[in-house]
């Protein structure tokens, strides 16, 4: 881990089980103003084009998730949270820089991702992790009408 992330004690990063949707629905639930349902999120663990990490601490608590695509050599990051009550402790960005050795290690060239204007923790993150504002995608989020900023991070690859 880098310089960057807080101490954030014992983890332990896993795949995503049906065992763990209720879990990941309270999270969903308590961090968007539009969560999915039950059904989507139960989809995309059940998925095998789709990779949904979890985030346990040193008490076995899920603290939080990650969910993203690959097509071919571009990642799509589809949903990242973290319970309320464990942020601020650098689990998304533990999350976030695994997945970046994750993307590096499969020669990944480009990993590309929406978040919300207003939410500023998210693109401060997104930022000092190397993204760029690539662009905005008007009135995006159905429930508010609000835009998504879209960020892109060009990964290096071994030919470089």
């Amino acid at each position: 881990m880098g310089a960057t992330t807080p101490d954030v004690g014992e983890i332990r990063i896993a795949t995503a089980t049906p065992e763990d949707l209720d879990r990941i629905m309270a999270i969903e639930r308590t961090s968007f103003a539009a969560p999915w349902t039950t059904e989507s999120i139960a989809e995309e663990i059940a998925r095998p084009w789709s990779i949904f990490r979890v985030l346990r601490n040193g008490e076995d608590h899920l603290c939080a998730y990650l969910n993203f695509w690959v097509v071919y050599d571009e990642l799509h990051i589809l949903n990242i949270a973290t319970s309320p009550d464990h942020r601020r402790r650098g689990y998304a960005r533990v999350l976030m820089e695994e997945l970046l050795e994750e993307a590096q290690r499969n020669a990944i060239e480009r990993i590309v991702l929406e978040v919300r204007r207003t939410n500023a923790g998210a693109r401060d993150l997104y930022e000092s992790l190397d993204f760029t504002r690539i662009g905005v995608r008007p009135e995006y989020y159905g429930d508010s009408g609000e835009d998504a900023i879209v960020y892109a991070r060009q990964m290096q690859t071994s030919a470089e």
